[in-house]
Order: C-alpha cells, then sequence, then structure tokens
C-alpha cells in the first residue's frame, strides 16, 4: 500500500499530477488545494497518499498536507460520497471551513459544494459531526465555538466562491478549472487588503485569468 511520494513532477493539471519516483510514472488524483501547492515541473515534490484497490483499479489519491488527507478518509466513510467527490469537496472548501460547517450542521453551506445535495450534507452533518470534531486538537482550531483559523474563508465568502465557480461551469469552463481560476483570484485578493469581492468580481477576474492562459 503506498502511503507516500517524494518524486520529480513530471506533469501536473488541477486533477492530477504525475510523478517521477525512480524512473517509474506515478499518476496521482488531487484537488485543487493541492495543485495550488504544487512545485514547477521538473521539480521535487513530496505528497501523502491513500492507494484504493478496487476490482477494476488501483488508484493513488495525494495530498499536500496531513489534515486534507485525515478529512477525505473521512469524507469516503459517508454513503455515497466516493473519492473523486471526496476531492472535489476538498477542492471547493478549504478544511477548516468544511469541519466548521459540518460541526454547525449548517447544511445550506455545503448544499453550495459541487455535488452536494441536500441528503448527503445531512448524512455529512451526522455522520461525521463528532469525528471531525475529535480533529480540533490536530488543527488547532475551535470548530464547534466558531473560532476562524488563520486564512480560512468565512461562510459568507465561501458562498460567494461557490456562486461564482457555478456561474463559470454554466459559462462551459471545467468544474476543476473554474476553481483553479478562482483560487488564483482569491489569492491574489488576499495579498491586496481589499473589502470581500463580490460575485460579479470574482467571476470578472477569474474570465480575465482565464483568458490570459
Amino acid at each position: 500500500m503506498i502511503a507516500s511520494l517524494n518524486g520529480l513532477v513530471l506533469v501536473k493539471s488541477p486533477n492530477v499530477v504525475i510523478l517521477d519516483v525512480g524512473g517509474v510514472g506515478y499518476e496521482v488524483f488531487i484537488s485543487v488545494r493541492t495543485y495550488d501547492t504544487l512545485p514547477t515541473t521538473g521539480a521535487s515534490c513530496f505528497l501523502l497518499v491513500q492507494t484504493v484497490v478496487r476490482e477494476d483499479a488501483i488508484t493513488l489519491y495525494g495530498f499536500g498536507k496531513k489534515e486534507e488527507k485525515e478529512l477525505f478518509l473521512l469524507l469516503i466513510t459517508v454513503s455515497g460520497i466516493g473519492p473523486k467527490l471526496a476531492q472535489t469537496i476538498l477542492s471547493g472548501i478549504g478544511v477548516e471551513a468544511l469541519c466548521r460547517a459540518i460541526t454547525a450542521k449548517d447544511v445550506t453551506q455545503l448544499m453550495t459544494l459541487p455535488g452536494i445535495g441536500k441528503k448527503t450534507a445531512q448524512r455529512l452533518c451526522v455522520e461525521l459531526g463528532e469525528k471531525v470534531g475529535g480533529l480540533v486538537g490536530e488543527f488547532g482550531v475551535d470548530f464547534a465555538g466558531g473560532t476562524t483559523a488563520p486564512g480560512a474563508a468565512p461562510s459568507g465568502e465561501v458562498q460567494v466562491m461557490a456562486d461564482a465557480a457555478s456561474a463559470l461551469i454554466n459559462l462551459g469552463y471545467p468544474q476543476y478549472t473554474a476553481w483553479q481560476a478562482l483560487r488564483a483570484v482569491e489569492k491574489q485578493l488576499a495579498h491586496s487588503g481589499d473589502a470581500p469581492p463580490r460575485v460579479e468580481d470574482l467571476i470578472r477576474l477569474a474570465l480575465q485569468s482565464l483568458a490570459g492562459k
């Protein structure tokens, strides 16, 4: 069972990276947030890995941070959530914000995530509420008390990001491409010190970023 990989980045995209480890190329599926942390092509990269074995395939899922992998493992225990959907969820929301939403049983916020309907959101709250609470000490964030972790987006900002992503997807952009562009815009705005952006601002800036590629 492969638990981690340390190699050179051969190819990378918002949902998959190929690492050259001792001359062997490993295809590893990742979230957009892990993609944001990857070094340039040709550089050395370390990823934590979860190996998923099925009758027809052995698939590797990679994570840049320990807490992301641990939350992934919790997500796939929920009925209706497989590894691919778990990675999609982690692409759309940060670990801290997701833990807060589950702990607070914020079904409305969870439903803004791609692929999550009301029933699945409710199952997340019921099945993971206490388990997520057990991660509080490790993350150093009081999720139950609502303390915001450094760099974690408040609930309203998560909703704005989700609405902007939905609009880009409706315009024909692939889901991962939309989130990648929005993550880039989010980083750009975080350094500007401006007021939280509106949905239309995010869409406009993301479209400018996509047009420049």
